[in-house]
């Protein structure tokens, strides 16, 4: 196994797990049904709805920006650093 395999070997490892942890930080999502918009089922304040979104905001883009991170580094792993280390391989 080579060193570059290790790397981004653990590099995958430790974001998956922060994106774990990222949605298990999220606020379960609550589903309004016919009851609650004929009757007002909401008794919220004003902060304490503004405050959700902003933290639930947050939390959805650093889930997506980590996604996308081990995406690409797993496209480097798996595509990019093999095609290198063959190229400069070949060529001595």
């Amino acid at each position: 196994m080579e060193i570059y395999e290790m790397i981004c070997g653990a590099v995958v490892l430790l974001l998956s797990l922060l994106i774990v942890i990222l949605c298990l930080m999220q606020d379960t999502k609550t589903q309004q049904n016919m009851t609650s918009a004929l009757g007002g089922g909401s008794n919220e304040s004003f902060y304490g709805k503004n405050e959700g979104r902003t933290r639930e905001a947050m939390l959805q883009k650093l889930t997506k920006t980590m996604g996308i991170i081990v995406f690409v580094t797993i496209l480097l792993m798996n595509i990019v650093i093999p095609y290198i280390m063959t190229f400069f391989t070949s060529a001595e």
